[in-house]
């Protein structure tokens, strides 16, 4: 796992919180439930971004570095499509760095 965006957003008008962008190079849902036991027939993984890696919104556990911290969202193929998903997820707007 690497992160490669940190952001925040305020909540409450008070409380700034984290966001980051984390990727993956393999399909994070699809090995758990592999791992569990729990594909449907004929599911497969999805396809990684050109540079192989998904890319993942993680909120509850943004900015621990520990690998097994696990994403708040669906995997996305680009970085951009996973910011824009941690913004139409966060209260308010997310400043990035």
């Amino acid at each position: 796992m690497v992160i490669v965006r940190s952001g925040s957003w305020v909540y409450a008008e008070e409380v700034a919180r984290p966001v980051d962008i984390v990727g993956l190079p393999y399909d994070f849902w699809y090995e758990l439930a592999r791992a569990d036991d729990q594909l449907e027939p004929g599911e497969t993984a999805q396809p990684l971004g050109e540079d192989g890696l998904l890319y993942y919104v993680r909120f509850r556990h943004a900015g621990e570095t520990v690998p097994r911290t696990w994403p708040d969202s669906a995997g996305y193929d680009t970085i951009d499509a996973a910011m824009r998903s941690a913004e139409t997820r966060a209260p308010s707007p997310i400043t990035w760095t």
